[in-house]
């Protein structure tokens, strides 16, 4: 069975020497890192875990499995 890519948005802002983000579509999706690129590997280990936790919880604007 094929997947489907989902695209996300990434808002992340300096706080100090840290970058903080979160993810547009998912608020509960925050994390943080030194570099923009840690930010990115944390934020999508930070999705993977909520979608493992929560799977009936599509992103904000996608339909609800039936």
């Amino acid at each position: 069975m094929p997947t489907t890519a989902t695209k996300l948005t990434l808002e992340y802002w300096k706080d100090a020497d840290w970058y903080v983000g979160q993810l547009r579509e998912m608020p509960g999706v925050i994390s943080q890192g030194a570099t923009l690129k840690e930010l990115e590997e944390n934020i999508q280990d930070a999705y993977q875990l909520m979608i493992k936790e929560h799977p009936a919880q599509p992103p904000a604007g996608e339909p609800k499995p039936n």
